[in-house]
Parts: C-alpha cells; structure tokens; sequence
C-alpha cells in the first residue's frame, strides 16, 4: 500500500512563494517517477513538474518552467515544489503523485497510480 500526503499549500499574494511538500509512505523503492499536477475549478488536471526517483531528470510544464523547482529527498521519501513569483492563474489544488513503473510521459496522468489528497493554492491578486 502506497500512501502519499501534501501539505504546504495556502494563500499568498502575487509574486509571493510557496513550497509544497508530498510525504511517501509504503512501497516507495518501486517508485520510478513522481509528479505535481494541479486543477482549477472547471478545469482539467493539469501537469505541473515531475522527477526520476533515481537520478533526478526534471521536467516541468512551460507554464512553470522558471519559476517552480522540484526536488526530492530520498533519505525521507519526500517530493518538494518550490513555487516562486506566483501568480493568481497558479491558484489550484496540487496534487502529488507516484509513477510504480509505467513509463510513458511524464506530464500524462495515467502514468501515476498513486495519488495524495491535494492541497489548495491560492494566489490572490
């Protein structure tokens, strides 16, 4: 049984900083990849970052790429994201999630079959 917990999210105002935090508990060594993904209300999930588990490959959306830094502590089977310079259109809950070994692209949903309880972001103007 794989268990993943978020916290960190909150309100900021724009261009304030956020770091979000996914706690893994379980069957962590088969993790291959873990993600951020965030929705909106209306809106579709969405794909934030994600990283390799071993090794430490990033990817992030282009919406992000500059701003957010995920990172990873292994020791502690923990998956940060960095938020900077947020901005009102990054309100949404994150969601972290885990990849058991599926392969595909990163920014695809299906990939991950673990997923934590989200966490609310919002940025206000």
């Amino acid at each position: 049984q794989v268990q993943l917990v978020e916290s960190g999210g909150g309100l900021v105002q724009t261009g304030g900083s956020l770091r979000l935090s996914c706690a893994a508990s379980g069957r962590t060594f088969s993790f291959i990849a873990m993600g951020w993904f965030r929705q909106a209300p209306g809106k579709e999930r969405e794909f934030v970052a994600a990283i390799r588990w071993s090794g430490g490959n990033t990817y992030y959306s282009d919406s992000v790429k500059g701003r957010f830094t995920i990172s990873k502590d292994n020791a502690k089977n923990t998956v940060y994201l960095q938020m900077n310079s947020l901005k009102p259109e990054d309100t949404a809950v994150y969601f972290c999630a885990a990849d058991p070994g599926n392969g595909g692209f990163y920014a695809y949903p299906d990939r991950y079959d673990y997923w934590g309880q989200g966490t609310q972001v919002t940025v206000s103007s």
